[in-house]
């Protein structure tokens, strides 16, 4: 790529841009919460690619004119500073080229989100349980490696150490154009500690990622919602106990209900319920936005098809494989242990990849 294959785009951003600066000069748009972030973000990527784009031809025009100095030049020590010179700036260039091909991408419409991790086993009896416990502990690590906050919303056991369920709420910077790419039904193959026989099992577990709503994103009247109360009970609740603090939020008019039972307080389960359940519904009427659009619907990687098989981990091979970009990377202990970034980075680069061909199209 060089830059006067985008420039076209880049002329058609600064219009953009331009655009953004005059909307946002207009004190009316901050009556719109939701618009006006929107309105900051963008124009704060848009700045940010201007300042990419000129730093990287900067460094273009910096190795050609070395170039033709080390044409010119006769003295050996000079000309070994020029060629250090130029492998320095050609280091620089292909850095800067590949921050410029990610900031070219429009927006994801949840930027700036944090999200609602869920994490359910499939198919599979007690080792999908087993593999939905070892999916959490992995996002939970990468989380922390991430300097990411992971908070619990709701967990549920199974009786041989594997998970029912757990959802998540995960908050920092850049989490939903990350974990975006985690929706899907993750596939395993390997032999479960609870095998004698020694043969390998093959599981699922579905992971869902959803961006968390905010107040200003979707308005709920009150007579719409439905509360249930009920006890905690099995070998999920982590406070299981004999009083009525479980609740249930019903969303009356889409039928949606979420369940808590993950705190002591009824009061806690009843706001923890709510989250999610916004959040659902985000979901919902994003997802019906997008299918409006078939291309818009294709292009869509975070949001997608919750039934679709996106990633195998095979433990005989140590291999994982993201069916969805063709990655196959042979260092699974490394990912389980939440170290995501050798997988999401190339997923992340593929990706980035094809929108951009898309958009100089």
């Amino acid at each position: 790529m060089n830059p006067e294959d985008i420039k076209q785009y880049i002329e058609k951003l600064k219009v953009r841009f331009s655009e953004v600066e005059k909307e946002l000069s207009d004190p009316n748009v901050y009556a719109d919460q939701r618009k006006s972030k929107q309105l900051s973000l963008e124009h704060k990527k848009l700045a940010k690619l201007f300042k990419l784009v000129d730093d990287w031809c900067g460094a273009l025009a910096g190795i050609q004119e070395n170039k033709e100095l080390l044409h010119l030049e006769s003295d050996e020590e000079l000309k070994e500073m020029i060629r250090m010179d130029i492998e320095e700036l050609n280091e620089k260039a292909s850095k800067l080229e590949l921050e410029v091909r990610t900031a070219l991408i429009p927006p994801d419409p949840n930027e700036g989100r944090n999200l609602i991790l869920e994490i359910r086993p499939a198919a599979g009896g007690d080792e999908a349980g087993i593999f939905a416990g070892d999916m959490y502990r992995a996002y939970m690590r990468y989380a922390e490696i991430q300097g990411w906050k992971f908070e619990v919303l709701d967990m549920n056991s199974n009786d041989v150490g594997g998970l029912k369920d757990v959802t998540a709420s995960i908050t920092g910077d850049e989490v939903f154009g990350k974990m975006k790419y985690e929706s899907g039904v993750h596939r395993v193959q390997r032999i479960p500690t609870t095998e004698s026989g020694g043969r390998i099992h093959t599981s699922t577990v579905t992971v869902a990622v959803l961006p968390e709503a905010e107040d200003v994103d979707l308005h709920i009247a009150p007579e719409d919602l439905r509360f249930d109360v009920f006890r905690a009970s099995g070998a999920g609740g982590q406070h299981v106990n004999t009083t009525d603090s479980a609740v249930r939020v019903t969303h009356i008019p889409t039928g949606l209900a979420v369940a808590s039972q993950q705190e002591k307080s009824q009061h806690k389960n009843k706001e923890i319920a709510l989250r999610i359940l916004r959040s659902k519904l985000l979901e919902a009427i994003q997802a019906e936005e997008a299918a409006k659009n078939a291309a818009s619907k294709k292009a869509q990687i975070g949001s997608g098809d919750r039934s679709e098989r996106i990633r195998t981990y095979n433990y005989p091979q140590n291999r994982v494989t993201d069916h969805r970009f063709g990655v196959t990377l042979y260092d699974l202990p490394k990912i389980m242990e939440g170290e995501f970034d050798i997988l999401l980075n190339e997923i992340m680069s593929i990706d980035c990849e094809k929108q951009l061909s898309d958009l100089l199209k």
